[in-house]
């Protein structure tokens, strides 16, 4: 018989996931670090994708080639990234787990913040 999910269940599923997400970004940071000491910590010459003028799409252009090179400071950027979603994902997962639960004020709420941050994230794009 399977049992019902519980808000201590929610808590512990959302803690570990919070946890995996630094510890995770964390190895990819380090790795990152390692790879860029080996490359001599080689810095851009030209700082030009710094103007405010350079399109997104550009950037992160850069950035994925970067990666796919497997450049450290791609790599680091990288680690950074999942550091930064983590919460994100947090919330997500606290959405379906309310969901589950049935919990629909928590729904509108982690909805609201969802909407909230989607919104901030991709009007920081807009210029």
């Amino acid at each position: 018989m399977r049992k019902n999910f519980t808000d201590v269940d929610l808590n512990r599923s959302v803690g570990n996931l919070l946890r995996l997400g630094v510890i995770l970004s964390v190895f990819i940071s380090l790795a990152g670090f390692i790879k860029l000491f080996f490359e001599g910590f080689k810095m851009p010459k030209k700082y030009s994708l710094l103007d405010m003028g350079t399109s997104s799409e550009k950037v992160w252009g850069q950035f994925w080639n970067s990666l796919c090179k497997g450049e450290g400071m791609a790599i680091i950027q990288l680690g950074i990234l999942v550091l930064i979603f983590t919460p994100l994902m947090r919330i997500i997962f606290a959405l379906i787990g309310y969901l589950k639960e049935k919990d629909y004020l928590y729904v509108t709420i982690s909805s609201i913040v969802l909407a909230i941050m989607a919104v901030s994230f991709f009007a920081g794009y807009a210029h």
